[in-house]
């Protein structure tokens, strides 16, 4: 018996919608599982860093490489890419750039002059302008513009470049880096200011959720002081060795190794599920509290370090 006339057609049609649906259900869950990564190794080190180059500028700039050209700069994806369907990867990459954000501003302000008075590093002035851009800016973004423009990952690889080439000039002995103990204690202030900020959005937080499990923005503050701890933690273990003599000096080899330690232990909190529960519960835990101890123990041993710097 022949078949009716297209139903061919009507039967391929068929199998082509339902092969869309599927590879469809599948772009999202499988596209963000191949992306995700949330890179917390503490022992990622700057590659290669020349004599008279500063180990911090170079931690950072390898920092900025590796969330950008290594990993995908997920925090200004749009909804139809796979990435778009993450939470934590892309406020574990703000954080780290909240706290690079921080470093390149004292970095044009304090280390990379002789004094308050003396010229801005026209290297290092552009690189805080580019690492302090929004982390979610992507090609194209109507409500600020009908014309394309530059993106975060752009904005942040520029940073990098000036970054790379302050500290080119600097073991040529064409730039200052300078090695102060006022200009270290500057910068530990504030990081110690960032470190309170974020240990208040937690107490805050925890007082208007606690014991709410279906709590969708706890995990947000959570990966997000994440990231700004390990780029820190990575930060000052390379100040360490830029400063060496100062804090050899000033007898505080013990208490800054230990303020690093603290850092450390703090960024490498990874609970599968991260919980609000409250704070004298008992099934479920409060990974906040948890990640705030750890930050209030950071900025106490911040600022012993300052008090010590400044005598």
């Amino acid at each position: 018996m022949p078949r009716p006339a297209g139903s061919g057609g009507r039967r391929a049609w068929s199998w082509a919608w339902r092969v869309a649906v599927v590879i469809a259900l599948l772009y999202y869950p499988l596209g963000a599982l191949v992306v995700e990564d949330i890179d917390d190794d503490p022992q990622f080190a700057p590659r290669t860093v020349t004599p008279g180059e500063s180990r911090a500028v170079a931690i950072a700039a390898d920092l900025v490489n590796r969330e950008v050209n290594v990993h995908t700069w997920t925090p200004m994806q749009p909804f139809f890419m796979p990435s778009g369907l993450l939470d934590n990867m892309p406020n574990f990459q703000r954080g780290i750039a909240a706290a690079l954000g921080r470093f390149s501003t004292e970095l044009m302000d304090q280390l990379g002059r002789t004094r308050g008075s003396s010229q801005t590093d026209r290297d290092l002035e552009q690189a805080r302008g580019f690492l302090n851009e929004q982390p979610n800016i992507w090609v194209w973004q109507p409500s600020v513009s009908l014309m394309p423009s530059a993106t975060s990952a752009q904005k942040y690889r520029a940073g990098r470049e000036k970054l790379l080439a302050y500290n080119k000039r600097l073991a040529a002995g064409q730039a200052v880096f300078e090695r102060r103990a006022d200009n270290l204690q500057a910068l530990l202030e504030r990081i110690a200011n960032d470190t309170g900020s974020d240990s208040a959005v937690i107490d805050q937080h925890i007082i208007e959720k606690a014991g709410d499990l279906f709590d969708a923005r706890c995990d947000d503050i959570f990966y997000f002081n994440k990231g700004r701890l390990y780029a820190n933690y990575l930060l000052l273990r390379e100040l360490g060795v830029d400063f060496e003599s100062i804090i050899r000096e000033k007898g505080l080899t013990n208490a800054w190794n230990g303020t690093v330690e603290t850092f450390r232990l703090a960024a490498d909190l990874q609970p599968w599920v991260v919980w609000n529960g409250y704070p004298d519960g008992l099934l479920v835990p409060n990974h906040l509290l948890a990640q705030g101890f750890y930050l209030l123990r950071a900025r106490t041993q911040l600022r012993e370090i300052s008090n010590i710097l400044l005598k």
